[in-house]
């Protein structure tokens, strides 16, 4: 009898209705789309032994295809989250001729499959192109080598970036600003002392953000990074070049490596995120 009470005390408290259902439904959803595919790729490597594992993930080619994804997708997380600032900034504070079209334009990448947005931008920097050729005399070589593969990835994460930051900044407001300039302020104090601690956590957000869609991207990168074993070769494309020869195994031996790593870095990253949070 108090356990039918409670029940239905329980029952008419709970201020979701269909929780139950709904919950049931997200884990079964979760598991079918994330959990199994996640355990499946991870069980697989092991079929070639502890030995084989650490050969697979070693060889001076597959260590040199992971510093490239992992290097290049960090340098372009950062120079993302220095000029996404600058863009959601103009973009949220600002009203100039042309402003919509640029706020636009800022999804670009998103409505853009990849593929063409890799045809694009390896037609603009290759040596004939038109940004190209002006970077040629300067000795400055874009396509075809890790430069390339930076700067495409640079132009696929920069709209994490800026829409994580435009409300964050729509919602400060200008009064803080305001308020510190009447104090005395100078404009690089109010930044670094009101403004900044306000973006931090959204920032880091936005690159990691940038960061984790970097590391795994593939069809805007193969058209201007040149696949040259050792030099420009991305990650993911090595593991589509071993699920083509058969080696399954080692394919997915890579992708458990890039699973690890992300993991670990998006961890620190979410750990900064909540101690900066936290300080405010």
């Amino acid at each position: 009898m108090a356990t039918l009470t409670l029940s239905g005390s329980w029952r008419r408290k709970n201020a979701l209705p269909g929780f139950r259902l709904s919950l049931g439904f997200t884990l079964f959803y979760l598991s079918i789309v994330v959990l199994i595919p996640l355990a499946a790729l991870i069980i697989r490597p092991w079929e070639l032994g502890f030995d084989g594992f650490i050969h697979a993930v070693t060889q001076p080619r597959v260590l040199a295809a992971l510093k490239l994804s992992f290097g290049a997708a960090a340098i372009a997380a950062i120079v993302n989250t220095v000029f996404g600032l600058l863009v959601a900034w103009a973009l949220t504070r600002y009203r100039f001729p042309g402003h919509r079209l640029i706020d636009a334009l800022v999804d670009l990448p998103f409505a853009l499959p990849t593929s063409v947005a890799g045809i694009a931008l390896c037609t603009l920097y290759a040596p004939n192109g038109w940004i190209g050729e002006l970077l040629t005399p300067l000795g400055i070589k874009v396509a075809y080598t890790p430069l390339g593969v930076v700067v495409a990835l640079i132009f696929i994460g920069l709209p994490f970036v800026v829409r994580t930051l435009q409300p964050v900044l729509a919602d400060l407001g200008r009064e803080p600003e305001e308020a510190a300039a009447t104090l005395g302020a100078a404009r690089f104090q109010t930044f670094r002392r009101v403004i900044l601690p306000a973006l931090t956590p959204a920032l880091i957000t936005g690159g990691a953000l940038a960061f984790a869609r970097a590391v795994g991207e593939y069809g805007s990168v193969i058209f201007i990074a040149g696949n040259l074993p050792m030099k420009s070769e991305i990650a993911p494309l090595l593991i589509i070049i071993k699920l083509e020869q058969f080696d399954y195994a080692g394919a997915a031996a890579i992708g458990v490596v890039m699973l690890g790593a992300s993991f670990l870095i998006l961890l620190a990253l979410n750990g900064l995120q909540a101690w900066t949070t936290g300080r405010q």
